[in-house]
């Protein structure tokens, strides 16, 4: 566990870093302010275009070379922007390494502790994940404002120490090797891993709940980046960086207080935490003042932690009991960056059409907390229902 969580601050502190050193190369180079939300556009397709193959490739082989070549991927990425390829190319690069790494390291987990221990096993690793994006949220927002290339050089370094660490990560069986490779076989594997799942109600329950975080999360960061100069009237690249850094503090509490108080079976009681996510977003969007929008971002971070974490071991555990905790992830990864996707590309639209951003944000929040507030009633009808029946 130790490897593990140290290759997943590595490599995250380094995405995180690497966005904000993105953002700032394409005003360097003066690209249109709308295209920055592009980016991550190009991260996220390649999570969906790869979906069918990075679970059984990470069922595939052992987890920690998985790992291992998807930090490889990330790490030319990083070279890739750092010599002048084009950003957008470079980006989708270190996405793909994304892609591959997340089932592995995630489907890892259900290898190496108990099912009683999972919940405490994600706790850690969001821990980590979070306190990278708050390390990598800082120093990329700060390194940008001091020398963009130098900044992308530095990310670069961190991507080759997480490259490091991975050896370091035990070598474990292969959870479903595969007999035949074939892209028609992997195809249909993936299309039952799909199927079994979205027909499972708990497994569709929490890849429902992380889709909507996860896209909520991605948005954030590029409507953080167009609200603070509208509303706190600051333009460094660093303010940006440090709201998210508060979300990353938030996230750390709230999953700490899941691992303690939320159990697998009862992960229903963490949708409370997400509808209050949405009311934050709708708090900050009529915020003025900076400590004021510190507050409410970590508040916003603690119930995004508290809420994540159970959903995402209740689908590690029944994904590792039906179709393989790789799979599992990337049928997740897939309905996750799908919400991704039209997030960000309704958010683009908006931003497009010149639509102020603090309407964009409020709307955007009393979005969320509909949406998950509708998953809430979904949740307690089943389960009524289930009770019914029995």
């Amino acid at each position: 566990m130790v490897a593990v969580l140290v290759a997943q601050f590595l490599s995250a502190m380094a995405d995180n870093a690497l966005l904000f050193g993105a953002l700032a190369l394409l005003r360097m180079d003066r690209y249109p302010a709308w295209t920055a939300p592009l980016l991550q556009e190009f991260f996220v397709g390649a999570y969906i275009v790869l979906a069918p193959f990075v679970g059984p490739f990470a069922d595939a082989l052992p987890k920690g070379r998985v790992m291992l070549m998807a930090n490889g991927l990330k790490l030319l990425g990083a070279l890739g922007m750092c010599i002048g390829v084009n950003p957008f190319l470079a980006y989708g690069l270190v996405g793909a390494g994304a892609a591959a790494y997340s089932p592995a390291k995630y489907g890892i987990l259900s290898e190496l502790v108990p099912a009683r221990l999972l919940v405490k096993a994600n706790g850690l690793m969001e821990s980590s994940t979070i306190a990278a994006i708050l390390a990598g949220a800082i120093a990329g927002g700060t390194l940008a404002d001091w020398n963009v290339w130098a900044g992308l050089a530095i990310v670069t370094a961190c991507y080759a120490a997480a490259v490091g660490a991975n050896l370091l990560i035990p070598r474990l069986a292969p959870a479903h090797p595969l007999g035949r490779v074939s892209l028609g076989a992997i195809l249909r594997d993936f299309a039952a891993a799909v199927k079994v799942l979205v027909r499972t109600p708990d497994t569709r329950f929490s890849m429902t709940g992380t889709s909507l975080f996860w896209g909520t999360g991605s948005t954030m960061r590029f409507l953080l980046v167009a609200w603070v100069p509208v509303a706190l009237g600051i333009t460094s690249n660093s303010m940006p960086a440090y709201l998210n850094a508060m979300v990353a503090v938030g996230i750390v509490i709230g999953a700490a207080l899941a691992a303690k108080f939320i159990a697998l079976d009862r992960a229903d009681r963490v949708l409370p935490a997400g509808v209050l996510i949405g009311v934050g977003v709708c708090i900050l969007a009529g915020t003025t003042h900076v400590s004021v929008a510190f507050l409410v971002m970590t508040l916003v971070g603690a119930c995004g932690g508290y809420f994540i974490v159970p959903l995402n071991a209740l689908l590690q555990e029944r994904g590792h009991d039906s179709v393989g905790a790789g799979h599992a992830i990337a049928v997740q990864n897939l309905a996750e960056n799908g919400a991704m996707l039209l997030m960000i590309a309704l958010y683009t639209l908006a931003a497009r059409a010149g639509i102020p951003i603090v309407h964009i944000a409020a709307v955007f929040g009393a979005g969320l907390s509909l949406a998950i507030a509708g998953l809430w009633a979904y949740r307690a009808r089943s389960r009524y229902r289930l009770a019914a029946a029995s």
